[in-house]
């Protein structure tokens, strides 16, 4: 039998609704992020530069391009006889088949992958979080504690804890509460949804909570080993951590990175970012342009301006545009003369000539205020904007519109143009 002292479970089956018409037709954790790279990078470099060689990743919602990115794990050193990186869809069994329904029902499912390895520790992970963090340090940490289950935690503004699980811990950092996504909560320690766990302890407690439904590891395999009295003791990481849920947090993640000195370093030798990547021709910036705090990806021409915004591989900006607090995703054609301010422009979408975005009063969204907020202009992947239209604030698109989907040339703030059709 193959024996492991640790492997890595990464549970990235989620739609990411908060993410709107950006996942409308691909997973959260394949959304790109920093021009290159795709969420799931971040988690898969941090198992490969932690020394975690045998990681699953669990997939569920539309994870054809998932499944195309991660291949067979060549980008992250995870093409390997023993180990390595596996897709885990749910999949047909002989009494019944299902859905994973919750991120503890997705590990049970996946038993058999697991004894397969007999590892010591399993690492649970979050396909949908930007941070740099060494896995084997917090093991160190789990095994100098003596305890059954770790909790990976961050101190987030009180005003955001509501957002989070959150854990209060005694002088010695073992957790006494658990509260999931308190109304009112009483501390601002977050659980970061990374956790390892003793393999006999998830085991069991997958076992006996499988006819939990939606069986959730903050409401239930916690409380459970708590319960149980197993030891559960916090891990508080000390760096960069974002979770980008929502648009305004995926944006601002996005244009932190064009700060002179980041906060997040995309580039450092010593804890490298990989991901697939295709083999393009340089940037090409014509004469006669300013372009100014940006990432640009390879293979894009740029003939406007751009300032303080992400750029991705393959785009074109065309002669008289500007482009500012913006992230413009691989393949997307920026026509002539456009103006676009604190957009979200996902792949392969084409911007008509003069076309204006990101102009006019503010307005809620009429469509979903809970999503389409923060002041953005957001477009879905494929979409077509016409020449010469006016794009307010707060307003989503997707799909491919023509000039008569447009009242007087224009959409007002918080106004939405989804093409039902597009979706399917």
């Amino acid at each position: 039998m193959i024996k492991k002292e640790m492997i890595a479970m990464l549970l990235a089956g989620g739609q990411g609704s908060r993410l709107g018409v950006l996942t409308s037709k691909l997973a959260k954790p394949a959304v790109a992020f920093g021009g290159k790279y795709k969420i799931i990078d971040f988690p898969l470099s941090n198992c490969i530069n932690s020394g975690v060689d045998t990681v699953g990743v669990l997939t569920q919602y539309r994870p054809l391009r998932l499944n195309q990115h991660i291949g067979i794990g060549m980008p992250w050193d995870l093409d390997r006889n023993i180990g390595g990186v596996t897709v885990l869809p749910p999949y047909e069994k002989s009494t019944d088949s299902s859905w994973y329904t919750g991120t503890a029902n997705a590990i049970y499912q996946n038993l058999e992958f697991m004894e397969y390895y007999n590892p010591e520790y399993v690492l649970i992970l979050s396909g949908d979080h930007i941070y740099k963090m060494d896995y084997e340090v917090m093991l160190d940490y789990h095994k100098a504690s003596k305890a059954a289950v770790t909790l990976a935690t961050y101190e987030v503004p009180m005003e955001e804890a509501s957002r989070f699980g959150v854990v209060i811990t005694d002088e010695e950092g073992c957790i006494q509460e658990f509260e999931e996504k308190p109304e009112h909560p009483r501390s601002n320690k977050a659980s970061m949804g990374i956790y390892i766990f003793n393999w006999s302890v998830l085991k069991n407690a997958l076992q006996v909570m499988k006819d939990v439904p939606s069986c959730d590891f903050g409401k239930h395999i916690i409380p459970y080993c708590h319960e149980q009295g197993d030891r559960i003791c916090a891990y508080d990481f000390k760096g960069y951590w974002k979770d980008v849920g929502t648009l305004g947090s995926y944006w601002e993640a996005n244009m932190e990175l064009v700060d002179i000195i980041p906060e997040f370093n995309l580039y450092e030798e010593f804890w490298r970012i990989y991901t697939k990547s295709d083999a393009l021709p340089p940037q090409y910036v014509s004469d006669n342009t300013k372009v100014g705090k940006c990432i640009i990806g390879e293979g894009t021409e740029i003939y406007g301006e751009v300032d303080h915004s992400v750029i991705g591989s393959a785009v074109s900006i065309g002669e008289g545009s500007v482009v500012k607090d913006s992230i413009i995703m691989n393949g997307a054609v920026i026509g002539k003369n456009c103006v676009i301010e604190k957009a979200i422009i996902a792949e392969n979408t084409v911007i008509g000539d003069g076309a204006v975005l990101g102009v006019g009063e503010y307005a809620p969204s009429e469509y979903n205020p809970k999503v389409y907020a923060f002041d953005l202009v957001t477009i879905g992947e494929r979409s077509v904007i016409p020449d010469n239209v006016k794009i307010g604030k707060n307003t989503a698109i997707f799909g491919e519109t023509t000039l008569e989907d447009y009242p007087n040339g224009e959409l007002k703030s918080g106004g939405s143009l989804i093409k039902v059709g597009d979706l399917a």
